[in-house]
């Protein structure tokens, strides 16, 4: 395996790629900088709280078992890697005009976020138009760079690829979302209703995580975000299926810390990237 790391995420490839696969996890950094801390109003447990916390971890066997891994290390809080970079919320940062409605920059989850889990500020102020902007090109411009490189270079050897977009979803948003007698989901499969993958792709990701033992859902309350809209072209080749795991599962949501059975939990996910990560022309055949 080869390891590339840079301020803004770690990318790992397989000794040999055997599959069309590529497994990302956008949401999972967690290199707070004193610098950042010193300008939020929250405490670190609490600014943590929107973090994929320990997400990168579940699939960290892709490589050894031939697939790449692509990781942020700058967390969410700072910049929002699954937002368009031009996401810009006036609530937060100063110098942005007011813009066209949009429901993520509403709510404070822009690509420069205004709030964490709750809805709880980041920051007691603003933050300039030139900070921001600094964040961008530092973090987000280079991460998808190395994922738009990934996806093509794989679409070349392998005629399609296929990103699994790896991020995990707090248990209440769960339980909120699941009707009265309903089995409640611990995945959530989103491909923007058929939108950013093809049928027998998502049907085989859905058949790798429940043969896991794992309920499995699909689109709803996560249909896929910008990841997935901005590279999924499944006529094209290229298939995005975003994967939401209840943190539940694997770690204590208060204290942020793995859970007791959390190596017992990413062995378990390195069965499902185990049976995704065929060679080509035997799995995840595109329509």
């Amino acid at each position: 395996m080869t390891r590339t790391e840079t301020e803004a995420y770690v990318l790992t490839r397989p000794a040999r790629r055997i599959s069309p696969l590529i497994f990302a996890s956008p949401h999972s950094g967690s290199d707070y900088s004193p610098d950042f801390l010193g300008q939020v109003v929250l405490d670190r447990r609490s600014v943590r709280s929107s973090e994929d916390a320990f997400v990168d971890r579940l699939f960290d066997r892709a490589p050894a078992i031939g697939a790449p891994l692509l990781a942020a290390r700058a967390p969410r809080a700072f910049v929002d890697l699954n937002r368009a970079a031009d996401e810009l919320d006036p609530g937060v940062i100063e110098g942005i005009a007011r813009v066209p409605h949009n429901p993520r920059i509403s709510s404070g989850l822009g690509v420069i976020p205004r709030v964490v889990a709750g809805g709880r500020a980041i920051y007691r102020g603003k933050l300039t138009l030139a900070e921001a902007q600094d964040r961008i090109r530092r973090f987000w411009h280079p991460y998808h760079q190395a994922l738009a490189a990934l996806v093509e270079e794989t679409r070349a050897a392998f005629g399609q690829a296929v990103l699994i977009d790896c991020h995990s979803m707090p248990h209440e948003a769960i339980e909120a979302h699941t009707r009265p007698g309903q089995p409640r989901p611990e995945v959530v499969l989103g491909d923007r209703y058929g939108a950013t993958a093809g049928r027998e792709v998502m049907d085989r990701v859905e058949a790798a995580f429940a043969g896991a033992g794992l309920r499995v859902g699909r689109n709803s309350p996560f249909a896929g975000a910008y990841v997935a809209q901005a590279y999924g072209r499944p006529s094209r080749g290229v298939h995005v299926v975003q994967v939401e795991i209840d943190r539940a599962l694997y770690m204590d949501e208060v204290r942020i810390e793995p859970l007791a059975r959390f190596a017992e939990f990413r062995e378990l996910v390195s069965g499902v990237v185990g049976e995704l990560v065929q060679p080509p022309g035997v799995a995840l055949a595109a329509e």
